[in-house]
């Protein structure tokens, strides 16, 4: 790039991103769709504490979604699906 395209008036094209619209509905997609993988192993889970300790961590997951933070409905899916293994 040519020190004249750099000075176009002190003003730099820069690339602007869509409101956030693609990036968290694909976010969310992925969530939803883990957590339905983590509640289906769930659902054939033998009883006991480690199950115990996947509801909670799903639980937890689920009020995370609902809040709009899909990183934190991520870990708890996480150890949700570390505790059925």
């Amino acid at each position: 790039m040519s020190n004249d395209n750099m000075r176009n008036d002190g003003k730099a094209d820069h690339a602007v991103l869509p409101a956030g619209t693609s990036t968290d509905e694909g976010n969310q997609a992925g969530v939803t769709s883990r957590m339905q993988a983590v509640k289906s192993a769930w659902d054939k889970a033998p009883e006991g504490q480690n199950k115990a300790n996947a509801l909670k961590h799903y639980q937890s997951a689920e009020k995370a979604q609902k809040a709009g933070n899909d990183a934190e409905a991520n870990r708890e899916l996480e150890e949700a699906t570390r505790a059925l293994k």
